[in-house]
C-alpha cells in the first residue's frame, strides 16, 4: 500500500551519428506532400546535430525539399562513416608544424599588441554600454561604431591640444594689458627695466620677451597672436643670437625656474638690439 511509482529517467539524446541517420531514415521515403516526417527529422536534428542548419531549412519549408534533405544527409553520413585518415600521422603532423611556422602565420603565434589590446578593451566597454541599456540581449556594436568614437575622440585631444599650445600661450605668457589697448615695445622694454630693478628677474624677462615680439611682429603680437614666442623669434634676421632671451624665458616661464643676474645681464644684451633703434627714433 506504501509503494510508490517510479518515474524512469527520460532517454538520452542519440548520438550525432545516431541523429543524422534517423533523419535520413525519417525521410527516405517521405511524399513530398506529407509534412509530418520532415517536423520529426527536424526534432531529432536540432537534438544533437543542430549544426546542420541547411538541412533543417530543406525541412522546414512547406513543402519540404525532401530531395536536396537526403542528398545532404547520406554524403554526411558517408563523411562520418569514412573519416579523412593519414597513413603517417607522425609525418602529417610535423608537415602541418612547418606550415605554420611560416612567416606568413607568425601573428597566430605573437599575442596581441598594446595598441590591439586598446582596441579590443574599448570595443568590450561599448558592448557593455549597449548590454547595460538594452539587456543581455543587445546587438554587437559594429567597427564603425568604434572608428567613429575613435575619431571623435581623436578630434576632441587634437583641439584641446591646439588651444593649449597655440590659443591658450598667449594667456599664459602675456604682460598685462593696459585699458587703451597694445602696448608698444618700447613699454616692454621700460617695464623690463622697472622690474629688474625691483629684483622681478622672470617678470622681467618676460617683458623683454614681448618688447622684442612687438619689434618683430608689431604691436598687437604678444596681446593676440596664435603663436609662440620661439616661432616669432624665428623672423628675426639673426635667430641663433635670440637663444640667449628665448632658452631663460622658457626655463622660467615653463620650468619654473628662477634667472639668476648673469643670465638677466646676457638676454638684456640681446634685446638692446631691438630696443636701440626705438630709443633712437623716440
Amino acid at each position: 500500500m506504501a509503494a510508490q511509482p517510479v518515474h524512469a529517467d527520460p532517454p538520452p539524446p542519440p548520438s550525432y551519428r545516431q541523429a543524422v541517420q534517423q533523419a535520413y531514415d525519417l525521410i527516405r521515403n517521405a511524399s513530398p506532400q506529407d509534412p509530418t516526417p520532415a517536423a520529426r527529422a527536424v526534432g531529432v536534428l536540432r537534438s544533437s546535430a543542430s549544426d546542420q542548419r541547411e538541412i533543417i531549412a530543406d525541412l522546414s519549408l512547406r513543402p519540404a525539399q525532401y530531395e536536396d534533405a537526403k542528398a545532404r544527409l547520406r554524403s554526411l553520413i558517408v563523411a562520418l562513416d569514412a573519416p579523412a585518415r593519414t597513413g603517417d600521422p607522425a609525418a602529417a603532423q610535423q608537415r602541418l608544424h612547418d606550415v605554420l611556422s611560416m612567416s606568413r602565420y607568425a601573428d597566430l603565434h605573437r599575442p596581441p599588441g598594446l595598441i590591439d589590446q586598446v582596441i579590443q578593451w574599448a570595443k568590450d566597454r561599448i558592448n557593455d554600454f549597449l548590454r547595460l541599456l538594452f539587456g543581455r540581449g543587445a546587438p554587437q556594436a559594429p567597427d564603425i561604431v568604434f572608428y567613429i568614437v575613435a575619431v571623435l575622440l581623436l578630434i576632441g585631444l587634437a583641439i584641446v591640444v591646439f588651444r593649449t599650445t597655440r590659443g591658450g600661450f598667449s594667456r599664459t605668457t602675456a604682460m598685462p594689458q593696459s585699458p587703451g589697448g597694445p602696448r608698444p615695445a618700447a613699454d616692454y622694454f621700460a617695464e623690463a627695466d622697472r622690474l629688474s630693478a625691483a629684483g622681478d628677474r622672470v617678470g622681467a624677462i618676460r617683458a623683454l620677451c614681448a618688447g622684442v615680439a612687438a619689434a618683430l611682429a608689431g604691436e598687437r603680437t604678444w596681446e593676440g597672436s596664435p603663436l609662440t614666442v620661439r616661432e616669432i623669434f624665428q623672423r628675426a634676421p639673426d635667430y641663433a643670437s635670440l637663444r640667449q632671451l628665448l632658452l631663460p624665458f622658457e626655463a622660467a616661464v615653463y620650468g619654473g625656474r628662477e634667472v639668476d643676474a648673469t643670465t638677466y645681464e646676457r638676454a638684456a644684451q640681446v634685446a638692446a638690439q631691438f630696443r636701440r633703434p626705438l630709443e633712437a627714433a623716440a
